[in-house]
């Protein structure tokens, strides 16, 4: 389950990444913020795997 909830962060860090960027060069403020709020999600849901890790050791 952990090994599946790390991908789904990476994922969504990514995909937050190519929409942020792909927003910004076409001018579209409303899909750079999706993307930076994606990007934001993906990066507490890794936080979140992380200290999960840490406790179990």
């Amino acid at each position: 389950m952990a090994r599946n909830q790390k991908a789904k962060a990476k994922m969504e860090q990514v995909k937050g990444k190519t929409k942020e960027s792909t927003a910004r060069a076409v001018g579209n403020e409303s899909k750079t913020g999706e993307g930076r709020m994606e990007k934001t999600k993906g990066d507490l849901r890794q936080a979140k795997e992380k200290a999960k890790d840490a406790f179990r050791e």
